[in-house]
C-alpha cells in the first residue's frame, strides 16, 4: 500500500466533516438547553425557599425549638444588615427563624453574602445551603469549622436552654467566632461590631457575666407560638429599633 493511499483513508470528505460539525453543535446545543433549565430549576427552588422559609420546618419541642414572630424575627434580621456592607460578616446562632427573616429580603436588602447559620437541627442546612451552614451543639462549643473563628462582625445567639450551663457554652462559641471589638466601621459610617444575645430575663445575671458589655435592651422577642418564658434582647448597640433599658 503507497503513503498517498494511506493518507487518503484517514482523510474525511468534506460531507462527512461538515456532518460531523452539525452534530457537535447539535450536542453544544442540547448541552446548553439542559443546563439552562437546570440553572432555572435552580432558581425556582432558591426562590420558593426564600419565600416559604420556616413553613418549612415544624418545630421539635424536644430540641427546645419555638420560632420567632414575623415581627420579631424581621427586626433582630434589621438589626444585623442595618448599615452593613458587602464585606461584613454575620453569624445566626440557633436562631433559624431570624436567617429565614434575611432571606426573604429582596437581594438589595441583603449588603453581604457573607451570613452563617449555626445550627444543631441538621435540616437547616436545606435552608441556608452546604457553604453556609455549620453544625453546631452547644455542648462543644468550639467544635466546628475554623474558618470563621475571630472574623464575625455582627452575631446573633438564642441558646436554646434557660440555664447557666448552656449559656455559658454559647457564649465560648459567640467569643470564639467574633473578631475583636474596635471603633471601625463599614463604609456606610455604622459601627461594623455588633452583638445580641436573645434569651429569658431571668438569664439576665448570667449574661451580664459572660457578655460584660452588653445591656438589656427595650426590645421584647416574641414567639410565634405564643411561649409564655419571658424574653429579653441583650445587646451591645443601640439603634432605631431599641435603647438600652433604663
Amino acid at each position: 500500500m503507497s503513503d498517498s493511499e494511506s493518507d487518503g483513508e484517514l482523510q474525511l470528505s468534506s460531507h462527512t466533516l461538515a456532518a460531523l460539525q452539525a452534530f457537535r453543535n447539535e450536542e453544544q446545543q442540547r448541552e446548553e438547553e439542559f443546563q439552562k433549565m437546570m440553572n432555572q430549576a435552580d432558581e425556582e427552588y432558591e426562590r420558593k425557599k426564600r419565600q416559604q422559609g420556616m413553613d418549612l420546618f415544624k418545630e421539635d419541642w424536644q430540641l427546645s425549638q419555638f420560632w420567632y414572630s414575623d415581627n420579631t424575627a424581621d427586626t433582630l434580621a434589621e438589626a444585623l444588615l442595618e448599615g452593613a456592607d458587602e464585606d461584613t460578616v454575620i453569624a445566626v446562632v440557633s436562631a433559624p427563624s431570624v436567617y429565614a427573616a434575611i432571606l426573604k429580603k429582596p437581594d438589595s436588602e441583603i449588603p453581604t453574602k457573607h451570613i452563617y447559620l449555626f445550627e444543631f437541627d441538621k435540616r437547616f442546612s436545606l435552608l441556608a445551603g452546604e457553604d453556609k451552614f455549620f453544625f453546631y451543639d452547644f455542648a462543644n462549643p468550639l467544635d466546628f469549622d475554623d474558618k470563621l473563628k475571630g472574623k464575625v462582625d455582627r452575631l446573633l445567639i438564642d441558646p436554646p436552654f434557660l440555664n447557666e450551663h448552656c449559656q455559658t457554652n454559647s457564649s465560648i462559641t459567640a467569643k470564639a467566632l467574633l473578631a475583636p471589638k474596635t471603633d471601625e466601621k463599614t463604609s456606610k459610617g455604622v459601627p461594623k461590631h455588633r452583638l445580641m444575645s436573645c434569651t429569658g430575663e431571668r438569664m439576665s445575671e448570667v449574661i451580664a457575666k459572660v457578655y460584660p458589655d452588653t445591656k438589656i435592651t427595650t426590645f421584647y422577642p416574641e414567639h410565634a407560638n405564643g411561649l409564655s418564658n419571658e424574653f429579653r434582647c441583650y445587646a451591645n448597640f443601640e439603634w432605631d429599633q431599641w435603647k438600652f433599658s433604663e
